[in-house]
């Protein structure tokens, strides 16, 4: 590698004084050569391993997104399978529930049925059982009413027989 002190050292040294600012010598060759090996070396001790971190670090976030949008996908796919299947069982529990409520109706009104037909009977057996009570207060009403008037015709013709 060149030295820069003691190039500016050699420069200093000379005691040629030409063109002053803009002094065309075998210095700026040099500073050109001086610039192009320093760009190399800083391109490979620096540059490539960076650009080389930055790539891998765009794969990996290109891998990330990849991987994230087929989990999405999956997620997407997934949720509308069990909002699927959600209104399938909705739609289930509520025919299942219209169904009990059918099944429940029709118990209710075979039970309603079942006591008004227990209740009519009932009213028949008792207005049976009244009517025969009556028949039978009928009945023993007239013997009785037979019986006292035997015993009032008895009685008046004994007062009569008496007269």
């Amino acid at each position: 590698m060149i030295n820069l002190p003691l190039l500016f050292a050699l420069q200093a040294s000379s005691t040629q004084v030409e063109g002053g600012l803009f002094d065309f010598n075998a210095t700026l060759p040099l500073m050109a050569l001086q610039f192009l090996i320093l760009t190399l070396i800083m391109n490979f001790i620096f540059y490539k391993p960076v650009s080389n971190v930055l790539d891998e670090r765009d794969e990996y976030i290109r891998n990330s997104l990849t991987t994230a949008s087929a989990s999405l996908l999956k997620a997407d796919e997934l949720t509308s399978k069990y909002e699927q299947e959600l209104a399938e069982s909705k739609k289930e529990a509520q025919d299942i529930i219209k169904i009990s409520q059918q099944e429940a109706q029709q118990v209710v009104s075979i039970k309603i049925k079942e006591a008004q037909q227990n209740a009519a009977k009932l009213v028949s057996e008792a207005s049976y059982q009244l009517n025969i009570q009556k028949e039978q207060a009928l009945k023993t009403l007239e013997d009785q009413v037979d019986a006292l008037s035997d015993q009032i015709k008895l009685k008046l013709l004994d007062n009569e027989s008496l007269i």
